[in-house]
């Protein structure tokens, strides 16, 4: 494990691997499920936006204020305020520039960003790869973390980061090739959309991990960027999403979903952490 450590993009390529492989096997569903219950669907995006919003502040901002504390010249609150609006205004742009639709959009409904012919189905794997790509850097900015030595992210704690992001991304496969499979795409061409949508994490995941690994100094402004990353897509698209298109039951589910998910995430980094 100490070798690994010195090693901090490996880490990451490999971490990111494992949470796309869970998305892969979400996506799997297709081949054994042609539905997915709205209450189900509003569940699983609630549970997802827990994790992450448990993450964001036990795995990055918390650790942010702690490091930027010990290193920066400047307070830590400004430091972990500049990475965190600095993340959230990173993926609104992202917003206005990827064509994309979301989960809960219709046939007919104009896409989100720059005008665009492509296929709906591309859309909405453009749309859950712009919600992986913060999952990503989180992972490698946090395995960076531990190899800069400076003992505010652990291993555990970086597993911990892993760990959750993948359990959150076994639903998020589903949720994409499922209601592909309902639109009439073969189970094979809705499993290959739904698993492509986490492709980007290993990308973003060695990405977070380079810039850490060379330039130090900036790391408690990653770590607060991925957490302003994270949160932005959890207010924007998925609590949003995981509350429309249900009755009250639904919106009930999702907002426990949320509940356990937050719980979840936060017993895994802080008992690992």
């Amino acid at each position: 494990m100490d070798a690994l450590l010195e090693q901090p993009i490996l880490m990451a390529f490999l971490a990111t691997l494992g949470t796309w492989a869970l998305t892969a096997l979400g996506a799997a569903l297709v081949f054994f499920f042609k539905e997915i219950k709205q209450h189900i669907l509003n569940m699983m995006l609630g549970f997802a936006s827990g994790v992450m919003i448990a993450a964001s502040f036990w795995s990055l901002l918390a650790p942010a204020i702690d490091l930027a504390e010990n290193i920066s010249p400047i307070p830590a609150w400004l430091v972990a305020a500049l990475g965190f609006l600095g993340g959230a205004g990173f993926l609104w742009l992202a917003d206005q520039l990827l064509p994309h639709i979301h989960l809960d959009s219709h046939a007919g409904d104009i896409p989100e960003g720059l005008p665009t012919h492509l296929r709906r189905s591309i859309l909405l794997v453009l749309s859950i790869t712009l919600h992986n790509f913060p999952e990503g850097l989180a992972v490698g900015v946090a395995f960076g973390a531990v190899a800069s030595g400076q003992g505010e992210v652990t291993i555990a704690a970086a597993l911990a980061v892993a760990i959750g992001i993948g359990i959150q991304n076994f639903p998020e496969g589903a949720a994409v090739s499922i209601p592909l499979r309902r639109e009439g795409l073969s189970r094979t061409k809705s499993f290959m959309y739904g698993q492509a949508s986490g492709i980007v994490e290993p990308i973003a995941g060695v990405l977070g991990a380079v810039l850490v690994a060379t330039m130090q100094p900036i790391l408690p402004y990653a770590l607060a960027f991925a957490a302003g990353a994270m949160i932005y897509v959890v207010v924007e698209e998925l609590i949003p999403e995981s509350q429309q298109g249900s009755d009250h039951l639904g919106t009930h589910l999702a907002t426990f979903g949320t509940i356990f998910g937050f719980t979840a995430m936060m017993i895994l980094d802080v008992a690992l952490g």
